[in-house]
C-alpha cells in the first residue's frame, strides 16, 4: 500500500511556487519539500487543512491511495 502525494500537481495547477506556498502555509521549505516528494511519514490535519485552504482544493486532490496488490479481474 502506498500513499501518493500530488502536491506538486496542485501547485502547478494553481501556478504556485514552493516558496510562495511555504510563505502562505507557514511551513519551512524543507518540510514542504519532504511532503512534496512523498518522504513524509505523517501530516497534521491542521497542516493539510491550511494547504487545502491556500490551494483551494480538497485533501483527495493532494493525497491518493494506491494498492500494491492488483485486484483480479472477473471474466
Amino acid at each position: 500500500m502506498a500513499i501518493i502525494v500530488n502536491l506538486d500537481v496542485m501547485m502547478a495547477k494553481r501556478k504556485m511556487s514552493l516558496n510562495e506556498l511555504s510563505e502562505k502555509v507557514g511551513l519551512t521549505l524543507s518540510n514542504l519539500s519532504i511532503l512534496k516528494t512523498g518522504k513524509a511519514k505523517a501530516i497534521r490535519f491542521s497542516t493539510l487543512e491550511t494547504i487545502c485552504n491556500v490551494l483551494e482544493c480538497q485533501p483527495g486532490d493532494i493525497l491518493e491511495y494506491a494498492s500494491d496488490v492488483e485486484k483480479p479481474t472477473t471474466s
